[in-house]
């Protein structure tokens, strides 16, 4: 199947890349999106990235405050709509 490339941008983009990597457009283009789909797979998960900035920032979660609030506490913030 041939992918057809009408995106000045992106087609610069994988030109600039191809020459970079010292490969042809084709392989260019594997390779990037081999790359991207490792990284997204790879990307933290919210509460990774919770964690990490609560360890960076020397911020330490008590216990009560990884209990859920009680339904009541959703509620009151809804009342008046």
């Amino acid at each position: 199947m041939a992918i057809s490339v009408d995106n000045p941008e992106a087609d610069a983009l994988t030109r600039t890349f191809a020459e970079l990597a010292g490969v042809g457009i084709a392989e260019a283009i594997v390779i990037a999106m081999k790359e991207a789909i490792e990284r997204r797979r790879n990307a933290e998960t919210p509460r990774e990235t919770a964690a990490r900035l609560r360890k960076e920032h020397g911020v330490v979660l008590a216990q009560a405050a990884r209990a859920p609030l009680p339904r009541e506490a959703f509620d009151e913030m809804w009342a008046d709509r």
